[in-house]
């Protein structure tokens, strides 16, 4: 069904103006109204130019809106806007770029990027822009093609690519502006799935084996699809007993990467070594008297051996989640903190080291499964992009609401204690 609207004199006292298109499952998925009380609440006026709704599940709609501002920068701060959700110019320029002024700073202006699928218009053609991921800006690279011998190297196709501040490079040409940039807005799915029932406000009070069922569902379809999948955990999968649980997943293939702290690391080690988790008796629940100094002895311990993975080889550590992860192969990145003590050796004390060598996980990844940390969660969500299916447990609502508050709005919020949905979860999926 196609209309199209006509233009009136409505707003003559708007006389700045740009018109946007927007294309996609614009209706069930809440984005054409977004867009349209977007404009309104920045105190701007919208007509609808034309507007096509698509019928079934693989035909899409557009709209085409004429946008008024009050000046050209009134404009701006709406196509900002818009922006975000997946709208741009009907007719676009070419990305503008601007050299890296030093080493670790972008040039006033620089484009902001968000978790959304990005694309750039370069020479007239539209590219997509690679690693998308929050807060980052982006690059444009003319690498030069392979030549014949004896004859000059031609330039290659132009690449975009999202770039942190901190990998930034004097001369780096750095889209800034947003001429000739658009995001692709998250959609909700119009078929129904497996994994809709939770695709709602986090709440203590839905049933959680079915919730459980549905994520076991998940992680076979990715696993089946080929793609990694992310667990981010925290201490508390020691201290309630979970970890065995979380070696059971490990055991069968569904934990392609592991990231966490030093804390978690040292506490499972503890356990491994002493039996107690911050002192505390794993058995019994009771403090164990010096076992205040279990933790401090068990980093002690690694780091005289060298590091976890010579712990393991030398036959100090015998059982527990790192002994399973060196033991079955399967990577971790534990992160520092300023809390941490010792740390120990494993531990990436350099927040950007430990960002470089998060990423190319979170870039890969099909799904992710954060449990009880709220700031490691946080810091992983930044990393995702918006497409990466995301999983938070906690059994504080709090977690999953500060996630979605940061950008990370893709996420799904399951309240409730970890070390039940976990051995639940393993059941579910017969590990």
């Amino acid at each position: 069904m196609a209309q199209q609207v006509e233009r009136t004199d409505a707003h003559e006292g708007l006389p700045a103006y740009e018109d946007v298109e927007a294309r996609g499952h614009l209706i069930d998925s809440n984005i054409l109204s977004r867009i349209m009380g977007g404009v309104v609440e920045l105190d701007g006026e919208f007509e609808v130019l034309s507007l096509t709704i698509g019928r079934g599940n693989q035909n899409p709609s557009t709209v085409t809106l004429r946008v008024f501002g009050r000046d050209d920068a009134h404009v701006a701060e709406l196509l900002r806007l818009l922006h975000g959700l997946g709208a741009a110019p009907v007719h676009p320029d070419d990305a503008v770029t601007e050299p890296a002024p030093a080493d670790g700073v972008f040039p006033e202006g620089f484009y902001a990027t968000t978790n959304l699928a990005t694309m750039v218009r370069i020479d007239g053609t539209w590219q997509p822009v690679a690693g998308t991921e929050m807060d980052l800006a982006i690059r444009i690279d003319r690498p030069a093609a392979p030549a014949a011998p004896g004859e000059p190297a031609a330039p290659a196709a132009p690449v975009a690519v999202g770039i942190p501040v901190s990998a930034v490079r004097a001369g780096d040409a750095i889209v800034v502006g947003q001429a000739g940039v658009r995001v692709a807005s998250q959609e909700r799915p119009r078929q129904r799935e497996e994994f809709e029932f939770m695709n709602s406000t986090a709440s203590s009070e839905k049933p959680k084996d079915q919730i459980i069922r549905q994520v076991a569902a998940l992680l076979r379809e990715v696993r089946g699809a080929g793609q990694d999948i992310v667990f981010v955990v925290g201490p508390a999968i020691v201290h309630t007993g979970a970890a065995k649980h979380l070696i059971r997943l490990v055991r069968a293939g569904y934990v392609s990467v592991l990231f966490g702290g030093n804390a978690v690391a040292t506490h499972d080690i503890e356990s491994a070594l002493y039996g107690t988790s911050l002192g505390i008796d794993m058995a019994t629940g009771l403090p164990v008297p010096g076992g205040h100094e279990h933790h401090l002895r068990a980093i002690n311990r690694i780091r005289a051996a060298g590091s976890v993975a010579q712990a393991v080889a030398d036959g100090t550590l015998t059982e527990g989640l790192m002994h399973c992860l060196v033991e079955t192969g399967t990577p971790y990145v534990l992160a520092g903190s300023i809390r941490d003590d010792g740390p120990l050796p494993d531990v990436i004390t350099d927040t950007m080291d430990a960002q470089a060598a998060m990423r190319p996980w979170c870039q890969r990844a099909g799904a992710c499964i954060m449990m009880s940390t709220m700031l490691h969660s946080i810091a992983t969500g930044n990393l995702l992009p918006a497409a990466v299916t995301t999983v938070c447990v906690d059994i504080n609502p709090a977690v999953v609401t500060k996630l979605a508050d940061r950008g990370s709005f893709q996420t799904i919020g399951i309240i409730t204690d970890v070390g039940l949905f976990l051995k639940q979860l393993a059941d579910e999926l017969g590990c």
